[in-house]
């Protein structure tokens, strides 16, 4: 039986509290990676390599193929047993790797510390959100949803700003030592929560699957595999725009050491403010729009890309400025496009709704933007390669909008089913 009234809401604020934290370490780690990645091209490869740029974006390739393969199955069985469990030993693997990250001799042995990183993440990533939305009403969803999500813009920037310090001044490995005493203190303080739902529920939500048939429901939901699309063009632009960013910054000759912290600096303000935003917004205006959540998404895509290709042709420090307003409204569909991920899925089934979306998104989002567009860098120029994203914002907003009609109905068929 769940706890009630004010203890409830207590336990369920302590619980947001403690998976924000994690989920900021979570994209500090994926981002340290990022701005190092001209320093560990350096260490390990010459300079008249003309693939060193599409060698050193396999390590991204590395965490998100073993991230996006580990994930269904860690979900399919945080939908089964105790998901803090599951949280709490995947939070204390991925430390551990990324501690090892930095005692790497050889790049085959980094290579191999990103992969034990991904089975990590792999762990974490499905059962976080499903525990936030086991704690929280529909109503209060896409906003705490944010708050979660909040963590990815300021991670993200804590990552490059981490990276870029540290690595200047103590030199790369040292970033990756950094991470770990927190990660450790983290994965052991989810052993003592609570999972959301009793043994019981566990056993009467294990019965309510009835086989595969809950997972053929969830693939045949349009507004869920709509979203699973607009999401992973998503994430091949904030994926391969996070990891080649210190890449671009140095072809328009900006230096690691000033280009890095501005740029952490705008994802920190613009991110974290339009992350909030979006998931505030979007529980507003659901009463008045029911497809609220993907035009929130969709209309921030079609806004982000004109601002994006005016930051490529802006000389800087000017072009910082449409550059802030670019990522302000790529993060806009954060909190709202994954509550709506929630808000159709079955609560027996949703750990396995988001870890197969996270396999979606990552194997035809950011690992193809690592290689490819470290591809088209190489063999052009950045420029080139930064353009080529442009077109996918754009396209990621229309697919948005395309589910809109698709939404509502969705979201319905979930919330009506009896308990």
């Amino acid at each position: 039986m769940q706890p009630s009234g004010n203890k409830a809401m207590s336990s369920a604020r302590g619980a947001l509290f403690l998976l924000l934290a994690i989920n900021l370490f979570n994209y500090i780690d994926r981002q340290v990676l990022a701005a190092l990645e001209p320093d560990i091209r350096a260490t390990f490869f010459a300079p008249d390599d003309v693939n060193r740029m599409t060698k050193t974006g396999l390590l991204g390739v590395a965490f998100f193929v073993t991230y996006m393969v580990s994930a269904p199955v860690l979900g399919f069985l945080a939908d089964r047993i105790s998901r803090w469990l599951i949280v709490g030993i995947a939070v204390i693997l991925w430390s551990l790797a990324s501690g090892a990250s930095g005692l790497a001799a050889t790049f085959g042995i980094l290579f191999a510390t990103r992969v034990f990183v991904g089975i990590g993440e792999g762990g974490y990533g499905p059962a976080a959100p499903t525990i936030i939305s086991d704690l929280f009403p529909i109503e209060t969803r896409g906003r705490v949803m944010a708050i979660f999500c909040a963590a990815i813009p300021v991670g993200s920037a804590l990552g490059y700003v981490i990276g870029g310090l540290v690595g200047s001044h103590l030199g790369w490995r040292w970033a990756f030592y950094v991470l770990t005493p927190p990660g450790l203190l983290l994965g052991l303080l989810c052993f003592w929560q609570r999972d959301p739902r009793s043994a019981a529920e566990r056993r009467e939500q294990n019965s309510k699957r009835r086989g595969i048939r809950a997972y053929v429901n969830l693939f045949r939901t349009r507004s869920y595999l709509i979203n699973c699309i607009a999401q992973t063009l998503m994430t091949f632009v904030v994926g391969g725009l996070g990891f080649w960013v210190p890449a671009y910054l140095q072809f328009r000759g900006q230096s690691s050491e000033v280009g890095m912290p501005i740029f952490g600096l705008i994802t920190v303000v613009a991110g974290l403010v339009s992350t909030l935003l979006g998931g505030i917004v979007a529980d507003k205006l659901r009463s008045r729009f029911a497809g609220s959540y993907f035009w929130v998404s969709g209309i921030g895509m079609l806004i982000a890309c004109p601002f994006f290709i005016v930051s490529l042709y802006v000389p800087f420090p000017a072009a910082w400025i449409p550059m802030f307003v670019a990522i302000f409204f790529l993060f806009l569909n954060t909190g709202p496009s994954n509550t709506a991920l929630a808000n159709v899925s079955q609560p027996a089934v949703r750990a396995t709704a988001f870890a197969a979306n996270i396999f979606v998104i990552h194997a035809f989002g950011d690992v193809q933007a690592f290689w490819l567009l470290g591809y088209i860098g190489g063999h052009t120029n950045m420029h080139v390669a930064f353009l080529f994203v442009s077109g996918i914002i754009l396209l990621s907003g229309l697919v948005w909008l395309l589910g809109v009609k698709y939404l509502p109905a969705d979201t319905a068929a979930v919330e009506n089913q009896p308990a």
